[in-house]
């Protein structure tokens, strides 16, 4: 028997002139948590896609417990122990916990013995693995991090030894992030294998066995986790030494841009989302909101920003009062000055079937300089877009690629490319670098804060502390809808805790 879960040999994949991985070789222990990292567009969904029979690789061999095997498909990935977790979940919404963990798996024709047959097997592995969850819930009323449980659950269903999770925590709440690490713990000790597929370094130091680390579709190295550092890590991902905190200047904040007063928005279901929320946006100055996410944060940028009707209250955007209650025209508050970086890039921010061209101007497409008389000047949007590929580093280069070939972090920068390069007064940004690897989150944070010292007033909302606490002139705190602090740039990780976690009350709001 092989100690090794996982051999791969000589993997090699082009799709068209891009050639994602290149002569791949990789070994992973068993028992071990082993992390793969690299830049966006590095190869690393690529060859893990590879590795779960998504794609076919042109040349190379794939073992597994010391057998070469052929793996067409994800069936025959599932026959060979192979379980994934995918960064945007598999989930059937409208089913429950226990339908969507049976689903494809049923042992019967008769679909009432499958189910209690899977009933038994789901509490077993709940008990065994400590990831209790309803099984009669439906996979829509649960939050983000139970969801992601569902989906272990589905793969040690199908009797996965070999885990491989893609980007886990891109949509986890730091508290949510580390009961995933106890889970992955836990499976660890059970004789798992578990792949962490992850961008966060941090991640890579505290949970991790071993690290591989990708650039540009090559191994460039592999380290025992605890004889590497953040920065050699960091350095072999980028090619070059980066940056890993941020530097920036004293703000110099000027006319107030953004007035929000007395702001209350309900969610689809009638539950106030925002109670009653006032503050400020100067010019020249970043305004970062912290918080557990689902406390309103991503209901008061949708406000502002003309995707969700208000309740109640008034918005101010360069001198002219925004009527949220009533209809709001996105499109008009953008010609008024408001670039808006949504924190759901896939289902706001791009449309994935369009090319990367067009994308670059959604939004945009009625200013003239993108018009040939009522036709769209494809040449002259083309050419802006091969611009901005340039200025922000989007890979791969081609502005006629449809966009959902792109990694995460590179759909990131075409957002922030076209929402950024039109020179707004006022930016509102939802999680500026969620699944964007750290050389590419040194440039976002320099874009950023160029833009601060430009004279654009910036408001930023992200679920990651030392990202918030790093960008932010000033900090407001939001618990259950309302802002319950105010902070400047010395406040602690501790001290925003405690009011992210509700210990201080509204006393502490800023005015």
């Amino acid at each position: 028997m092989s100690d090794l879960a996982i051999e791969l040999r000589g993997i090699d994949k082009s799709f068209g002139l891009v050639h994602a991985n290149k002569d791949i070789n990789l070994q992973v222990r068993k028992g071990t948590i082993h992390g793969i990292i690299g830049e966006n567009g590095a190869g690393k969904s690529t060859l893990m896609s590879i590795l779960y029979g998504f794609y076919q690789a042109d040349r190379g061999e794939i073992v597994v417990d010391g057998k070469a095997v052929v793996i067409k498909d994800p069936n025959a990935a599932i026959a060979s122990g192979i379980g994934m977790v995918h960064q945007h979940f598999m989930l059937v919404e409208n089913f429950t916990v226990l339908e969507n963990i049976m689903l494809g798996a049923e042992d019967s024709q008769v679909l009432n013995t499958s189910i209690s047959k899977a009933r038994v097997e789901l509490k077993r592995l709940e008990k065994e693995y400590a990831l209790e969850v309803d099984p009669d819930a439906l996979i829509e009323e649960l939050p983000v991090g139970l969801q992601q449980r569902v989906e272990i659950l589905k793969a040690l269903y199908r009797k996965a030894d070999i885990l491989i999770l893609d980007e886990p925590t891109g949509v986890l709440t730091p508290a949510e992030a580390d009961h995933l690490f106890r889970i992955l713990g836990q499976l660890k000790d059970q004789g798992k294998t578990i792949i962490l597929i992850t961008h966060k370094l941090r991640e890579i130091m505290a949970i991790t066995d071993e690290v591989s680390v990708m650039r540009r579709g090559e191994m460039v190295a592999t380290r025992t986790t605890k004889e590497t550092s953040v920065e050699e890590l960091a350095e072999l991902m980028v090619g070059r030494r980066v940056l890993l905190r941020v530097e920036k200047g004293e703000a110099n904040p000027g006319a107030v841009k953004l007035s929000v007063k007395n702001l209350t928005v309900r969610d689809g279901r009638g539950v106030t989302m925002v109670d009653n929320v006032s503050f400020d946006l100067k010019a020249g100055e970043i305004v970062g909101i912290a918080g557990v996410a689902g406390n309103g944060q991503s209901e008061l940028l949708e406000a502002i920003s003309g995707i969700r009707r208000a309740v109640s209250g008034s918005v101010v955007l360069n001198g002219s009062t925004v009527d949220v209650t009533g209809h709001v025209d996105p499109g008009a508050l953008r010609s008024q000055g408001l670039g808006h970086v949504p924190e759901d890039r896939h289902h706001v921010g791009l449309v994935l079937k369009f090319d990367e061209s067009e994308n670059a101007i959604l939004g945009y497409q009625r200013d003239k300089r993108y018009l040939n008389g009522p036709f769209l000047n494809m040449e002259a949007i083309r050419a802006e877009a091969e611009e901005k590929i340039q200025k922000y580093d989007i890979r791969p280069p081609n502005a006629k690629l449809k966009t959902a070939n792109f990694s995460g972090g590179n759909q990131q920068k075409i957002v922030l490319a076209r929402e950024m390069e039109r020179g707004p007064d006022v930016l509102i940004i939802g999680q500026p670098t969620r699944g964007v690897d750290v050389g590419a989150i040194e440039f976002i944070h320099k874009r950023i804060i160029e833009m601060r010292d430009r004279g654009m007033a910036v408001l930023l909302v992200s679920v990651e502390l030392d990202e918030i606490r790093a960008l932010s002139d000033r900090i407001l705190v939001m618990f259950a809808g309302r802002v319950v602090g105010e902070r400047g740039t010395d406040a602690t990780e501790g001290e925003l805790g405690l009011l992210m976690a509700g210990v201080e009350g509204p006393k502490e709001a800023a005015e």
